[in-house]
């Protein structure tokens, strides 16, 4: 697998996150940064994230992906839309319950916008954690399965703060 990298683009009053590769927690700190920096800001009709070049996600991107659509459906008024068109993916993102989230459709995205990559900084262990639990506890929002799902680990990640 490719090693993961997420880009971002402004395209007609519409951000797109484009995750690359194999996306995993060593850049959920990116996602997090652009989450907070840019999307917490009004200008914008949209937000698509672009699964099209992604070879896997693991869950605490899920999660950073899924407080995308909360943050855009609470501050907003958007429910933002996915690209998928890997079956795989698309099979994951259905069974944490995206499609209640998300508008998913399963073509890749192909307007010409102009990507950049968007980096952030390293995180502490503490700070690494925190994302991860805040992440799962998201994904735990969603439905009751995931909440089954993620339970333990956030229990051990809580209880390994101490």
């Amino acid at each position: 697998m490719n090693s993961g990298k997420v880009e971002v683009a402004f395209c007609r009053g519409i951000h797109v996150i484009r995750l690359k590769g194999d996306v995993r927690l060593n850049l959920s700190s990116a996602l997090e940064q652009y989450i907070n920096e840019v999307l917490t800001k009004p200008g914008f009709s949209n937000v698509v994230i672009d699964l099209s070049e992604a070879d896997g996600v693991d869950s605490t991107t899920l999660g950073q992906m899924a407080k995308v659509s909360i943050l855009c459906r609470e501050q907003h008024n958007i429910t933002p839309t996915i690209s998928s068109p890997n079956p795989g993916i698309t099979k994951i993102l259905m069974s944490m319950g995206f499609d209640q989230v998300f508008h998913i459709i399963d073509e890749p995205f192909t307007d010409e916008a102009h990507f950049c990559e968007w980096v952030a900084g390293a995180l502490t262990e503490d700070q690494a954690r925190d994302q991860v639990i805040s992440a799962h506890r998201v994904l735990m929002s969603l439905n009751e399965k995931n909440k089954d799902a993620f339970r333990e680990l956030v229990d051990t990640l809580e209880s390994d703060r101490s």
